[in-house]
């Protein structure tokens, strides 16, 4: 049996017929970059999200990028965020000239700790909290960080907060989707996301009138009106073709993490079935809704072999973030040392990514639990 960790394929021909004809009125009008079908996505995903704005652009990356160089931080700055992420997290901070500022993640969910961002806080020299900006959490693998007491922390010290909720589209934190927990919402619609285009794509998210405007002029080099720059911003359009299949896609969104949802379910059940609870650790849902942009389990050892084992078997899947950003060879000029975030090493170390794509069938779940249950045994 052969189960990719995801089949877009499956994905695409269930909704062929509206992307065609999406994309048809796009070729017919010529009309490529930003335009209305640019607009009309903003708009859609605005209400989808719950915030009073959004702004297309030109992928998740720059979606970051856009918010801190909107927010206006640069060199000199400081910016809190996680070591256990895709590197464009961190990457954007450090591109505007600021510092990141990294602090460990919660063990069980692998969002940022809310008590090692207090811990390290506390430890900050007065002029280096006098210099921090902003705090970025992730929401890492569909569901959001704590945000209240992330909130109530930049709150007390008037810092700003940029979620990176580039795999949390519709994810929840007591009612409230991701990307309106902040100042800024940045998602990405690269096409193995949950909502994803044919492309590179993203958009921000924001309920600040003044952040909005920032990010509409900065997405076209600054220029506001045309060719008159008060600012130096960079080219972050959109493009109208990846908006059009965004929002063919979004229709469909809710049916799909759904599904993905019963899957993570039936793999719980699964485990326990199969007496797979003590050696897997699933995922855990803390907050109201989970939307599984991926299905990552620990074991306690012999993660490369697993992983081998499975891809033997023609089961895809995944080992995300092996190495922690603070180990990263370019952020050594941070000065971090192995061992000073412990949860986050730890689960580069010993997490696994395993299929649980809407489309995924009964039958190979079923494949996939049994051959880690062979793994463990030692029965090939």
């Amino acid at each position: 049996m052969n189960v990719p960790l995801l089949d877009l394929k499956l994905q695409y021909a269930s909704i062929k017929d509206e992307c065609l004809k999406a994309t048809e009125a796009i070729y017919d009008s010529q009309y490529f970059i930003l335009g209305p079908h640019v607009e009309a996505l903003e708009s859609e995903i605005s209400a989808y999200c719950g915030t009073r704005y959004a702004v297309g652009v030109s992928s998740g990356t720059d979606a970051l990028l856009l918010s801190l160089m909107a927010a206006g931080i640069g060199p000199g700055d400081r910016v809190v965020t996680s070591p256990y992420t895709f590197f464009a997290t961190a990457g954007a901070i450090a591109r505007v000239g600021a510092i990141p500022v990294f602090t460990d993640i919660d063990s069980e969910t692998y969002n940022m700790s809310p008590e090692s961002l207090n811990r390290v806080v506390e430890k900050m020299p007065a002029d280096e909290k006098r210099s921090v900006r902003a705090i970025m959490p992730v929401h890492l693998y569909g569901q959001c960080a704590d945000m209240d007491e992330i909130a109530m922390i930049a709150q007390q010290h008037d810092w700003l907060i940029i979620e990176d909720a580039a795999q949390a589209i519709g994810a929840e934190y007591k009612g409230k989707r991701a990307g309106s927990l902040g100042d800024f919402g940045c998602f990405s619609f690269f096409p193995s996301k949950n909502l994803g285009g044919f492309g590179d794509g993203g958009i921000v998210t924001t309920n600040s009138k003044h952040f909005y405007d920032m990010l509409v002029i900065l997405r076209v080099h600054g220029g506001h009106p045309k060719y008159y720059h008060k600012y130096i911003g960079g080219n972050f359009r959109l493009d109208a073709l990846q908006a059009a299949i965004v929002s063919v896609k979004l229709k469909h969104l809710d049916n799909w993490t759904a599904a993905r949802q019963a899957n993570a379910q039936r793999y719980r059940q699964m485990f326990d079935a199969e007496g797979l609870s003590d050696y897997i650790k699933a995922p855990m849902e803390k907050h109201d809704r989970h939307i599984y942009n991926q299905f990552v389990i620990e074991i306690p050892s012999g993660r490369a072999e697993l992983k081998g084992f499975l891809l033997k078997n023609n089961i895809g899947c995944e080992i995300y973030y092996p190495v922690p950003l603070h180990l990263q060879e370019c952020f050594s000029y941070l000065g971090c040392k192995a061992g000073e975030f412990p949860n986050a090493e730890h689960a580069a170390k010993h997490t696994l990514a395993i299929p649980v794509f809407p489309e995924l069938t009964t039958q190979q779940q079923a494949y996939v639990v049994e051959k880690i249950k062979n793994f463990r045994d030692g029965n090939p």
